[in-house]
């Protein structure tokens, strides 16, 4: 998995205690409910395209994929969302999975 942005890289030096926390909820809430791995990223891959999340999509996209979610599973939950959000806010979640996939978010930030 790719590194965490050098936002959250810097929070984590700033605030240790508060990143640390905040890392045990994530832990405590994956693990109290019935989803497998694979449905709770996707879960995440949801709320990010529903918020208009640019970031958090292309966080919840790396993890995504690297607990087995495929590409076409990501671009499906992303496509359920049309109807609810609208074209314009689906097509823009599309296009933050197409930065993950192509790596062209990564040639951005440089």
């Amino acid at each position: 998995m790719s590194k965490p942005p050098k936002r959250f890289q810097q929070f984590t030096v700033n605030h240790p205690r508060v990143a640390e926390a905040y890392a045990e909820l994530g832990d405590a809430v994956h693990a109290d409910g019935p989803l497998d791995e694979k449905t709770r990223a996707l879960v995440k891959i949801a709320v990010s395209t529903g918020r208009g999340l640019e970031g958090a999509m292309h966080s919840h996209v790396h993890k995504a994929l690297g607990v087995g979610v495929t590409p076409e599973e990501i671009r499906h939950a992303v496509l359920l969302s049309l109807p609810t959000i609208g074209l314009p806010a689906m097509m823009a979640a599309l296009s933050w999975v197409d930065d993950v996939l192509t790596g062209s978010h990564r040639r951005r930030k440089k």
